[in-house]
């Protein structure tokens, strides 16, 4: 095969990958909430690992060109959204702050329920030691946390688990990612250098 040959199927290759990323852009846009990689993958007729590396190929480009949206994956879906570095312009079109941030017992909550789930609210305040009724709904309303289902004890309990909005909200593809508890715990056992 010549030179010339082997320049026509590699332009060939790029043209066609970039027929893939325009068609994966309008389905990301239109869909405008997660899409899972195996419904891409079928629209597109394409294997799902090609669909994943042509995806994470797309989301290297706009953090590449410095782009103001990028693709984020949770739990295999794949979403657009706002670079965080623009969230106050994006406030001031919106005229709302849409991260007010969580009061410290919503904060300790989340992290019970991050850790513990599935969970009962019952069982997160005998963790806290107080109250959570409060912190539960609004991290509910927030959609961090969601029902899911119920225990199956006297009075059949909601027990509670975390929503994929919490995976993007703190920027995790799987709870897997989270760190342990033992790694949290080390790590502020661990006397600062700057203390002494």
């Amino acid at each position: 095969m010549n030179d010339f040959n082997i320049k026509q199927l590699e332009i060939e290759e790029v043209s066609t990958k970039n027929i893939y990323f325009s068609i994966i852009e309008s389905l990301l846009f239109v869909t405008g909430e997660s899409l899972k990689v195996a419904e891409m993958a079928n629209i597109l007729e394409c294997s799902i690992e090609f669909t994943r590396e042509l995806v994470n190929e797309l989301s290297v480009r706009y953090e590449e060109e410095h782009r103001g949206i990028k693709i984020i994956v949770t739990n295999d879906e794949y979403q657009f959204v706002t670079k965080p570095c623009n969230s106050e312009y994006i406030q001031k079109l919106l005229k709302t702050n849409v991260r007010q941030s969580l009061s410290q017992a919503s904060l300790e909550t989340l992290a019970i329920v991050a850790y513990k789930q599935p969970i009962t609210r019952v069982e997160i305040e005998e963790i806290r030691g107080v109250k959570s009724d409060r912190a539960v709904y609004t991290l509910s309303e927030k959609n961090l946390i969601k029902e899911n289902g119920r225990k199956d004890v006297p009075g059949r309990p909601i027990i509670y688990a975390t929503t994929d909005e919490f995976l993007k909200h703190f920027n995790f593809h799987s709870l897997d990612e989270m760190p342990s508890l033992e790694e949290l715990t080390k790590e502020n056992l661990q006397p600062d250098v700057d203390d002494y």
